[in-house]
């Protein structure tokens, strides 16, 4: 039994406590009054008890609401930056099938340059929202962010590393957006 838990009151501790004199405790009627100042003080126990309850989850649940605004600001935009992906990887596309041929011809240069300022803003638009592109290129595949497409035969590169890049993939904050879609090295056969 442990030592801190309360002893019950002898019949002089409990008199002094209630300011009842000890006389009147004499007899049939101290046992009553005894008794029922054994029950007030057990449900005053009770009922600190569950005030401590009350207020930690309270507290708890302050927390939680607080969590989830923060969440809620942080990652608002999770939906529109998904749809937005799209155009960064049409910019990207667009970029990359322009040749050096065309980059020299003047008819193309302030096109392409209109193109390559409107990628250059499409990033500081992600970054200022916290929407970052994974990195993958010569990384181990890492199934939290990359989706393995395809395996390549490669001499040149550890099985598992990724190889090749489809479709960028993309985090907000700390949050997956978009895995990066990549061809992952295999031994060659």
């Amino acid at each position: 039994m442990n030592d801190d838990k309360k002893k019950p009151l002898d019949d002089a501790a409990a008199a002094e406590l209630a300011g009842v004199p000890e006389e009147l405790l004499d007899g049939g009627e101290g046992e009553s009054i005894l008794d029922e100042l054994g029950k007030l003080q057990e449900e005053l126990a009770s009922a600190q008890q569950g005030v401590l309850y009350a207020q930690a989850e309270t507290q708890n649940v302050r927390r939680r609401l607080e969590k989830d605004i923060a969440d809620a600001r942080a990652y608002a935009v999770t939906g529109f930056a998904r749809d937005i992906l799209s155009i960064a990887d049409n910019l990207s596309r667009a970029l990359d099938a322009v040749s050096a041929e065309m980059r020299e011809d003047e008819k193309f240069k302030s096109f392409i340059t209109g193109i390559e300022a409107t990628q250059r803003e499409v990033d500081k638009v992600f970054a200022a929202h916290g929407i970052s592109r994974i990195a993958a290129m010569g990384l181990p595949l890492d199934p939290n962010q990359h989706q393995a497409m395809i395996q390549v035969p490669s001499a040149d590169a550890e099985p598992g590393t990724v190889v090749q890049e489809m479709q960028a993939g993309y985090m907000i904050k700390d949050r997956l957006l978009r895995p990066a879609m990549v061809a992952v090295a295999k031994k060659p056969d």
